[in-house]
This record gives structure tokens, C-alpha cells and sequence, in this order.
């Protein structure tokens, strides 16, 4: 373009001085020239302008020139930025990597790693007791961290279920759900076998309701919100898994919470395929949430889970165990404790955990009781699918903790805490 208005300009002052160059009749000479002088005016008009013009375009591709520059300069140091913060990440995960082999899974859309048995033992300070996270039996969980920003949960199986362990790798790695814990990788060493999974900051339900904290920091709408995490788990396995997959040891001690207690089911050791007729399986579970018709005739399906499931949820209502020792040789189950009380409104506010009491809408009191009473019927056809018991208890958590309910009154901030 400025080529051209040169060009243009050139052209306007060839002609002026060609038109002066003409020779002009001497009649004519007064009139030519102020012809010749208003001309000249004119062209002189048409120069400046064209000036002026090119003058403006030439700020402005000075001043587009250096806006260009300025933000690729700017574009070209973030990326180096990105490329950098990428490399600090990489070398800091480094030298756990470097250590890890990866496995392919026999379904070929998922692989874990394969820890190395000294990366565990660097990683728990040789599977110190302070680093202990928690103990049943032969199996202890243990703290580990592998560098600053690589902390995990280290368990160590039961030397003798090997069956456990390898029933635990094949479905845990097929699976990825908000609200089922992930694994991470596992580790055979000798007769020894570890998992590794994702690290849980607040331990287990069962520790916050039964350990030193008695489950204060737990308020109605958060014990809610994990119940409803942990329906949301069972739904994911009865409904959606193929072929669906009964749990078959739901208990506070396997539901694991985060920092924020957001709840993961764990522990998949003993999880069967539901509908399937399982040859020499042994009578496995925990006492006070194992379902009445499975100790006495075996049957286990989708329903045992939610049996199980209201247990939890009388737990977590009452903040009771569920079993209670009242003498020398005797215990009482929750279940027969809590059924005649829940059942009566009257006596029901009487008998939940004291740190939630007067806490809640009576009316969303009555509902969660209700559900409860359903899930530990002793008839299993009597209990509700998980899906629907979800269905119940979506409309009484509010929407900032991931229900349906809309809070109209001012609520305190502890109630989401």
C-alpha cells in the first residue's frame, strides 16, 4: 500500500510539471496562470495528504511491528515457563519412576506399576511401626513417601491369600471411579506381597468415628455426603461394573476419606462376581455387617452390600461400633440395639452420636432413619436396590457437598467442614 501511494504521488508530480512544461498561447497566458496556481494549490493539497496518510500508516505498522513482537516474546516465555516447570516434575518424579517397572494387564486398557521391594522400603523407612497407618490382623497399612510430592499407603497382605491379592490386582486395575480407592501398583518380594495405593489423609470412617476424635469432626451433612459416596461406589459396582461385582466387606474401616472427606471404598480382596456360583468359597466378612441369610445359608448377592450399607449408616448416625461388648462374653449388634429406637420418632434424636445431635432437619432425620431401617431388613427382598437408596439420599445433602439440596436458610460453615 505505501508502494502504491508513492507511486501515486509520483505520478500527481509528473504531471504538474508537465503541465508547466506546456507552452501556452499568449492570449491565454493571464489565464493559465491562474489556472497553473490553483492546480498547484490542489496537487499541493493531495501531497500533503497523501504525506499525512502515509505517515499514519507507517505508526501504525510500527506500532503493530512491536505489539507482534511484544507478545510472541511473551507467548515464547511462557512456554519456556511450561517447559521448564515440565522438567522440574520430571526430575523430581525421577527417581521414583526410574525404579518402577509397568506391567499390561491381561484386558489391555490399563497398567500398574510394579514397585521395587527397597523403593517400599526406602519409602517406609523400612516399614517402621511409626509409619503404621493401621493393622488387622497380619495385614498392616503403611505410610509411605517416595519423595515431597509423592506420598502413597502401603499395605501388606496376608502371607496366606495369595487368592486375595491377585483377585484384588485384576479387578482394582480395571476399575476407575471417583469413589473407589485407586491402586497405584503392587510388589511381590519373597513370600511377601505389598499394594500401594493412592494416600488417604484422613484414614478410615471407622477411625474417625471409633478412634481418638470420637467423630467430631464429621457434622451431619458430611456424614451424609459419605454415605452418599460410598452408595455411589456400590451403585458403580452392582449396576455398572460387567459383570457386576459384590464387595462383600463393606465396613467403616474399609471406606477411606480424603483431606476434604470425600469417601473411597477399599479393600476388594474378598469381591466376587455377583450371580456366580463360586466353588469352595469360604464363609469371609466381618461380624456385625455380614447379612443374616449369608451366615446361614451362604447366599450372597448385590443385597448383603446394602445390608452392610445400612450398617455403616446406623454408624454413622449413632457413632456407635457395630458390635458393642456389654459383658465378659456377650455382645449386643447394632442392628438389634437400634431397630426398635429407630423406628420410634420420639426415641430416635436420643440415640444419635452426640456431636451431630440437634444438628439437622428432623424431617431429613426421619428420612435417613427410614432408609436405614430398609437396608438392614432381614428379608433381603426386602431391601432397596443401592440405586434407590442413592435416589433417597441425594435430596438431603446440599448441592456444595454434591447433593440436590438447596439450602434456603443461612447455614454455619461448620456444617460443611
Amino acid at each position: 500500500m505505501i508502494f502504491l501511494l508513492l507511486f501515486v504521488t509520483i505520478s500527481l508530480c509528473s504531471i504538474i510539471l508537465n503541465a508547466n512544461a506546456q507552452p501556452q498561447p499568449q492570449g491565454n497566458q493571464d489565464v493559465g496562470i491562474v489556472h497553473h496556481r490553483n492546480l498547484n494549490k490542489r496537487v499541493l493539497l493531495a501531497l500533503i495528504a497523501s504525506s499525512a496518510l502515509l505517515a499514519g500508516i507507517f505508526v501504525f505498522l510500527l506500532f503493530f511491528f512491536f505489539w507482534r513482537h511484544k507478545k510472541l516474546t511473551s507467548s515464547m516465555s511462557k512456554s519456556q515457563g511450561a517447559l521448564e516447570a515440565a522438567k522440574r516434575e520430571k526430575e523430581n518424579l525421577s527417581s521414583v519412576s526410574a525404579k518402577l517397572n509397568y506391567s499390561r494387564m491381561a484386558d489391555k486398557k490399563s497398567s500398574i506399576a510394579i514397585f521395587d521391594f527397597q523403593l517400599l522400603e526406602g519409602a517406609t523407612n523400612n516399614f517402621s511401626r511409626d509409619n503404621i497407618m493401621g493393622e488387622s490382623g497380619s495385614r498392616i497399612v503403611y505410610r509411605a513417601r517416595f519423595d515431597e510430592h509423592f506420598k502413597a499407603a502401603v499395605k501388606k497382605a496376608d502371607s496366606d491369600a495369595d487368592r486375595e491379592f491377585e483377585n484384588e490386582v485384576s479387578l482394582l486395575s480395571k476399575i476407575r471411579h471417583q469413589n473407589i480407592i485407586k491402586l497405584l501398583g503392587y510388589c511381590i518380594h519373597g513370600e511377601s506381597r505389598f499394594l500401594v495405593y493412592e494416600f488417604m489423609e484422613s484414614d478410615s470412617l471407622e477411625t474417625q468415628l471409633h478412634g481418638p476424635t470420637r467423630g467430631s469432626s464429621l457434622t451431619w451433612y458430611i456424614r451424609l455426603r459419605i454415605a452418599i459416596d460410598v452408595a455411589r461406589a456400590l451403585e458403580y459396582l452392582h449396576e455398572n461394573s460387567n459383570p457386576p461385582v459384590v464387595h462383600r466387606d463393606l465396613k467403616s474401616s474399609n471406606i477411606l476419606l480424603d483431606s476434604d472427606f470425600n469417601a473411597k471404598l477399599s479393600d476388594f480382596g474378598l469381591a466376587v462376581a455377583s450371580g456366580v456360583q463360586h466353588k469352595n468359597m469360604k464363609m469371609s466378612g466381618t461380624l456385625g455387617y455380614v447379612a443374616p441369610e449369608y451366615i446361614s445359608h451362604g447366599k450372597l448377592t448385590d443385597k448383603s452390600d446394602v445390608y452392610a450399607f445400612g450398617v455403616v449408616l446406623l454408624e454413622l448416625l449413632t457413632g456407635r461400633k457395630p458390635m458393642e461388648n456389654i459383658s465378659s462374653d456377650q455382645y449386643q449388634s447394632l442392628v438389634s440395639w437400634a431397630m426398635p429406637q429407630l423406628t420410634d420418632r420420639s426415641k430416635l434424636p436420643s440415640i444419635l452420636d452426640p456431636v451431630i445431635q440437634n444438628t439437622m432437619d428432623l424431617k431429613h432425620l426421619y428420612q435417613v432413619a427410614a432408609v436405614a431401617v430398609l437396608c438392614v431388613q432381614a428379608e433381603p427382598s426386602y431391601r432397596p436396590l443401592i440405586t434407590d437408596v442413592l435416589h433417597s439420599l441425594i435430596p438431603l445433602v446440599p448441592l456444595e457437598l454434591g447433593g440436590s439440596l438447596r439450602v434456603t436458610e443461612p447455614i454455619s460453615s461448620e456444617n460443611f467442614q
